[in-house]
């Protein structure tokens, strides 16, 4: 007779297949000081994760990060260090701060890993960085698979794969792989295909970019290979008149004169209507860029570039019509406030004005305040030039956050040292919220507070305060780096008791 299990068996079995079904097992890696030194050499090529439970950037990056891990399962491993529970490795390793992400390569430290924090971005990186700088492609299937990806494509030609071409195309390979796609083939049949005579460069824009507008592939047309003229000549075209900007490519595409369109780009649900603007926003562009005008253009998405939005001013907008703004090489941004028209005609308006210097500057700025008689200035984006820029003026700024607890700290003592030097006519006091204005151009402000000195008559040139954040600092810097001797307000004086002398 069979046996047959209880009804209380049976519902912790299908319990238990249930949360089997809902639970999958992580395809990150988890090393720990044990294992560490063990596990790292068994990989070609791994990322590495140090990172703490209790840290918020952490938290944020572990869903893409497993993404990511799934996505190159066979390919790149990705691993992570818990460095609450595994201090002698992430000391061993430098970990200051979470997270730390760091490359390897057979069992040594190759680098610190700098690029996106998306999956996409992850995935895109770690594909350049596998296996050989260029692939080698032996049949059109290989080349087929190879362009069809969704980054453009930069492919060697070369009938002799002893020939100095192909070992300049190496070169520059191998120094831009972090960015770029390269393969190479010595496959006669694909020279022939391509119309290639020995040896050649194609570069091939991805095919969802592909079109009427602009050529899906560039040939390298030098005389001479060499790796420096294959990376200028990369560098050149890869974006092509109008890229899709996203997470893995923006530090390319910015710090450079950039127009953006920002919309529903979503090559992966809707291709059509992705390209439906982009093509749009072309052919203007390229009327523009056929009369010799200088500026690069681009699309992105709204939803994953709002903070792009929110700096022009443009964070509340909806509907589908496509938001464009400039930001230039120095900072200066520029937003076209006229509806985008599906002729382009409005885009062709904002386009002439700008070259025409017509367009004004857009600066995210607090309003001028009414009294400004403090002891210490106060500086928004559009008084910034009338206080700080005064040449005749030294000035001694702080960069703040309203919610930095050091910011607030050093509020008392910072007003004492306005009041010091209240009367001092060539020394101002001032401070500027970081977060409500544009600061502008070359002050760099990543972390809150920072505090610049700029000295009378050399405004471009300010310098970063690094000293101690007591009045007495303050005055002791200010007394060595002033144009003129400080004019302080003199400390009352106190009264010395008299010794009684008893008669």
């Amino acid at each position: 007779t069979g046996l047959l299990a209880s009804p209380c068996t049976m519902w912790k079995l299908i319990l238990l297949a249930a949360l089997a079904g809902s639970s999958r097992a992580s395809d990150v890696l988890e090393f720990t000081d044990d294992d560490f030194d063990s596990r790292i050499g068994d990989h070609d090529l791994i990322l590495v994760e140090f990172f703490a439970p209790w840290c918020g950037h952490c938290k944020r990056l572990a869903p893409e990060y497993e993404a990511a891990a799934t996505r190159l399962k066979g390919t790149v491993a990705l691993a992570k260090v818990d460095c609450t529970a595994n201090s002698n490795v992430c000391s061993k390793y430098g970990v200051s701060g979470y997270p730390t992400l760091k490359i390897f390569r057979d069992g040594e430290e190759s680098g610190p890993y700098d690029g996106p924090r998306s999956a996409d971005g992850i995935v895109s990186f770690l594909k350049k960085q596998a296996g050989p700088a260029s692939v080698e492609l032996k049949t059109e299937a290989d080349f087929d698979k190879f362009v069809a990806d969704r980054d453009a494509s930069v492919i060697g030609f070369f009938a002799d794969d002893k020939s100095t071409a192909q070992a300049e195309f190496q070169k520059a390979a191998s120094a831009l792989r972090d960015n770029y796609r390269f393969a190479h083939t010595n496959s006669e049949a694909l020279l022939q295909q391509h119309g290639i005579d020995g040896e050649g460069i194609v570069l091939f824009r991805p095919p969802r970019l592909n079109s009427k507008f602009e050529d899906g592939s560039v040939k390298f047309t030098e005389d001479k290979f060499t790796s420096n003229k294959i990376k200028k000549f990369i560098q050149d075209n890869i974006f092509g008149i109008c890229p899709h900007m996203t997470d893995d490519n923006k530090d390319q595409l910015k710090g450079k004169d950039l127009l953006v369109a920002y919309y529903d780009v979503d090559y992966d649900k809707n291709p059509k209507g992705s390209n439906y603007w982009r093509n749009r926003v072309m052919k203007v562009a390229k009327s523009f860029l056929d009369q010799g005008k200088k500026l690069n253009f681009a699309v992105a998405s709204k939803n994953s570039f709002s903070h792009d939005l929110s700096e022009f001013g443009m964070s509340g907008s909806s509907g589908e019509l496509p938001l464009v703004a400039i930001r230039s090489a120095k900072g200066d941004k520029f937003v076209m406030s006229e509806e985008f028209s599906r002729d382009g005609k409005a885009l062709e308006r904002f386009l002439q004005d700008y070259f025409n210097g017509k367009v004004k500057r857009y600066l995210k700025s607090e309003p001028i305040p009414e009294d400004n008689d403090g002891p210490v200035k106060v500086v928004v984006a559009e008084n910034f030039d009338s206080i700080v820029n005064d040449d005749s003026k030294d000035v001694l700024i702080e960069f703040y956050a309203p919610w930095c607890g050091h910011c607030k700290s050093l509020e008392p003592k910072y007003k004492e040292l306005g009041e010091k030097l209240a009367d001092d006519p060539n020394v101002v006091i001032a401070k500027m919220d970081a977060t409500a204005n544009d600061v502008p151009s070359p002050y760099e402000v990543s972390g809150f507070p920072t505090i610049y000195f700029s000295p009378a008559g050399r405004k471009m040139n300010p310098k970063r305060y690094e000293g101690g954040r007591e009045v007495a600092d303050f005055v002791s810097y200010l007394k060595r780096e002033a144009s003129n001797p400080l004019v302080m307000q003199e400390e009352p004086k106190k009264k010395k008791k008299k010794d009684k002398v008893d008669l």
